[in-house]
C-alpha cells in the first residue's frame, strides 16, 4: 500500500498497512504509480537555499498562496485527502465546540477557589479573552505562511527551528503522543450523567460511564469525516443555545423573578472581598481560564482542509471567539446571581448543575438542563478528536514516528484512524489509572506546562520565521499581527512557566490535588527531558554507533496520502544516495540531469544566497 520514490510498494509496506487494507491494494497501487508519475516530472518547484537551510516553493489544492517550505518538513499534499468539507460555518463551529465543552461548566468552582472573589474571577474571564485573541493573531499569521499545512503547532515548530534537524518535530511528536488523550472531558462527561441519573457512583462505575462516552464518539469520528463535521456542527449549536439558555436565566434571577433565591444579587455587592494575594492561586486559575478558551485554535489544526484559510478563518475565527467569550461572561453571572459563593467554592466540576438545581429545583428541569450540558461535553470530546487527530496525523508525516503509514494513512473510511484508534488506547488508560478524584485537576495542569514551553517557542517562532521569509525575498503574508501582540502572548507563556513554582500559601499540599502542589510541573519537565534524551539517541548516538546517517523519503500511501520516511542509510552510501534524491526525499526522474556537486536535479529552480561586496547585503544567484 505504501510507494516511495525509490523501492517497490512490497518493500515499504509496514506490518500496520499489511493488516485491513488488503481489499484497496489494486486500486492504491495505480493511483499511487500515476502520483509518481507526475511527481517525478515535476520535483519541486522551486528551491531557495540560505547557508545549510532548502526553502521549497510549494502550493495545494485549497486555493491557499504558495508557501516557502524548509525542505525537512513534512511534504505538503497537494489535495488533502481529507477532503475539503470544512466552510465558514464549520470554522466557526469547530472552535465554539471545542471552547464550549467542559471549561464553562466545571471550572468556575477552581477560578474562583485561586482568586477569592467573585470580581476577581469574571475579571479573569476577561483576562483569557485577551489572551486567546493574542493566540489567535498569532496562529493567523503563522498560518499565513504555511496555508498548505494542517497541524498548526506542530507545523510552527517544525519550521521556526528548522535546526537541529527534525529536534522540534521529535520533540513535540513525542510530546502529543505521550500527552495524547482526553480524559479530563471524559471525566466530566462522566459526572454530568450520574447528576442527570440523580445517584452518585462509585469510582469504577464513573470510569465505565467516561469510557463509554469516548468510545462512542470515537466510533462517531471514525466512520466519516464529512458526517463527522456535520455532528460537531449540530451539537456546537446546541451549545451556543444551551449558554444563551443560562445566560437568558440568569437575567431573570437577577431581576428577582426567581423566588426560590431571594437575594440575587449577594455576590455582586463588594465583590472584589476575598481577593488572595496567593500567587500559586492566582496562576491555577489563569491555567483553567486557558483551558476553557483551549479551542480557539481548533480550526487551524485544518488549514489544508478548507478553501482560502486565512480569509475564512480570519474572520469566522474571530467571530467564534467573540461569541464565547461573551457567553461565557453571562453565564458566569448567571452561576453567581444563583449560587451562593460558599457553593461556587465547594462545587469542584458540577457548578452548572447547583445553578440549575437552585433554579428549577431537584426535579425534571434540573435534570433535563444537566443533559445539555452531558451533550455539550460530548461533542467537545468529538471537536477535539477531530482536531487532534490531525496533530498526530502531522506528527506522523514528519517521519519522526515508527511506522510513518500508521499515522497518515486515511484508509478504509477516508479519516485519520491511525491517530484516532491510538488517542483511544491512551486516553482509556489515563482514565483508569489515575485516582478519579484527582484525574481531572492534575490532568489539566500537567498538559498546561509542556504546552506553555511550546507556545511561547511558537510566539518566538514568528520573529525568527519573518527573519527567514526576509531573507529569502518571500511575499508578504496574507495577514501579519503587531508585535505588541507577540509581546503580550510571549509574557503570559512566561508566566505560566514561572508563577506555578510559587508554594500555594497553604503549604505545599495545598494546590488544586491532594498532593505535592508542583508534580504536574516536574511530570511536565521530565516528559520534555525525556524527548530530548529519545531525541540525542535516535539522531545522534546510533547513527554514530551504527554508521549511518538519516535520510528522508516521500512516501505516497492510500488514496494519494503523502508522508515522509527517514531511512538509514551507510555512510558510504550518502553521496549515491543525495545524487538520486532532491531537497525533499523525492527521487529524481532518471531524465533529469543532476548536478554532480549538490546532487540537485536541474529541472529545479535553485537559487543561491550569496554576500554581494558592494551592498554588504546578499543577492540570490
Amino acid at each position: 500500500m505504501i510507494f516511495s520514490s525509490k523501492r517497490s510498494a512490497q518493500d515499504n509496506s509496514t506490518p500496520a498497512t499489511k493488516m485491513g487494507f488488503a481489499s484497496f491494494w489494486q486500486d492504491a497501487r495505480k493511483s499511487g504509480q500515476q502520483y509518481l508519475a507526475t511527481q517525478h516530472a515535476e520535483s519541486v518547484e522551486s528551491v531557495v537555499r540560505d547557508g545549510n537551510l532548502e526553502y521549497t516553493k510549494e502550493t495545494a489544492g485549497n486555493e491557499s498562496q504558495p508557501s516557502y517550505q524548509e525542505a525537512s518538513g513534512a511534504p505538503v499534499e497537494k489535495e488533502s485527502p481529507l477532503g475539503y468539507e470544512i466552510n465558514w460555518f464549520t470554522v466557526i463551529f469547530l472552535n465554539i465546540g471545542q471552547m464550549i465543552g467542559t471549561g464553562v461548566f466545571s471550572t468556575p468552582g477552581s477560578i474562583l477557589s485561586g482568586l477569592g472573589s467573585v470580581g476577581l474571577s469574571l475579571f479573569f474571564w476577561f483576562i483569557g479573552l485577551l489572551i486567546a485573541f493574542a493566540g489567535f493573531s498569532t496562529y493567523l499569521e503563522l498560518a499565513s505562511y504555511f496555508p498548505n499545512r494542517s497541524g498548526a503547532q506542530v507545523v510552527y515548530l517544525e519550521q521556526a527551528y528548522p535546526r537541529p534537524k527534525y529536534f522540534f518535530p521529535t520533540a513535540y511528536a513525542m510530546l502529543n503522543i505521550l500527552l495524547a488523550f482526553s480524559s479530563s472531558n471524559a471525566i466530566v462527561l462522566s459526572t454530568y450523567t450520574f447528576r442527570i441519573a440523580g445517584t452518585e457512583p462509585t469510582e469504577w462505575q464513573a470510569k465505565g460511564v467516561a469510557i463509554a462516552g469516548f468510545t462512542l464518539a470515537t466510533i462517531v469520528v471514525i466512520i466519516s469525516n464529512k458526517w463527522s463535521l456535520r455532528f460537531s456542527n449540530v451539537i456546537g449549536v446546541i451549545k451556543v443555545l444551551t449558554l444563551v439558555f443560562i445566560s437568558i436565566t440568569g437575567f431573570v434571577v437577577l431581576g428577582g423573578r426567581v423566588k426560590s433565591i431571594p437575594d440575587p444579587g449577594a455576590n455582586f455587592r463588594d465583590s472584589f472581598a476575598g481577593a488572595t494575594g496567593d500567587a500559586s492561586g492566582v496562576v491555577r486559575a489563569l491555567v483553567r481560564v486557558n483551558y476553557a478558551y483551549e479551542g480557539w485554535s481548533n480550526s487551524f489544526n485544518m488549514v489544508n482542509e478548507i478553501k482560502k484559510p486565512i480569509k475564512t478563518i480570519r474572520w469566522a475565527g474571530a467571530l467564534s471567539l467573540a461569541i464565547v467569550a461573551v457567553l461565557y461572561m453571562l453565564c458566569n453571572i448567571a452561576y453567581f446571581a444563583a449560587v451562593p459563593k460558599q457553593d461556587v467554592l465547594e462545587s469542584g466540576t458540577g457548578v452548572a448543575a447547583l445553578f440549575f438545581g437552585a433554579v428549577f429545583g431537584p426535579g425534571n428541569a434540573a435534570r433535563g438542563l444537566n443533559f445539555l450540558v452531558l451533550l455539550s461535553s460530548f461533542g467537545n470530546l468529538v471537536s477535539n478528536l477531530i482536531g487532534s487527530s490531525r496533530i498526530i496525523r502531522e506528527c506522523g508525516r514528519q517521519g519522526v514516528l515508527p511506522y510513518p503509514a500508521f499515522w497518515a494513512s486515511t484508509q478504509p473510511f477516508g479519516t485519520p484512524l491511525g491517530p484516532y484508534a491510538f488517542k483511544y488506547v491512551l486516553t482509556l488508560l489515563m482514565v483508569l489509572a489515575p485516582p478519579f478524584g484527582d484525574a481531572f485537576d492534575f490532568l489539566v495542569d500537567l498538559k498546561s506546562y509542556p504546552d506553555a514551553v511550546f507556545a511561547g517557542c511558537v510566539a518566538v517562532g514568528v520573529f525568527l520565521i519573518r527573519r527567514q521569509r526576509k531573507r529569502i525575498n518571500a511575499e508578504r503574508p496574507e495577514f501579519k499581527t503587531w508585535d505588541v501582540v507577540l509581546l503580550f502572548y510571549i509574557a503570559i507563556q512566561i508566566i505560566l512557566l514561572v508563577m506555578p513554582w510559587v508554594p500555594p500559601a497553604g503549604g505545599i499540599n495545598a494546590g488544586s490535588v491532594s498532593f505535592f502542589y508542583a508534580t504536574y510541573c516536574f511530570t511536565g519537565i521530565g516528559i520534555l527531558a525525556a524527548c530530548g534524551v529519545y531525541y540525542w539517541i535516535w539522531t545522534h548516538f546510533l547513527p554514530r554507533r551504527g554508521n549511518y546517517a538519516l535520510r528522508q523519503t516521500v512516501i505516497v500511501l492510500d488514496s494519494g496520502a503523502q508522508t515522509h520516511k527517514l531511512n538509514k542509510v551507510p555512510n558510504s552510501e550518502l553521496a549515491e544516495w543525495d545524487a538520486r534524491h532532491d531537497v525533499v526525499g523525492k527521487e529524481i526522474s532518471s531524465g533529469s540531469k543532476v548536478d554532480s556537486n549538490t546532487g540537485s536535479n536541474e529541472d529545479e529552480v535553485i537559487r543561491q544566497r550569496v554576500p554581494d561586496e558592494k551592498t554588504n547585503n546578499y543577492r540570490e544567484v
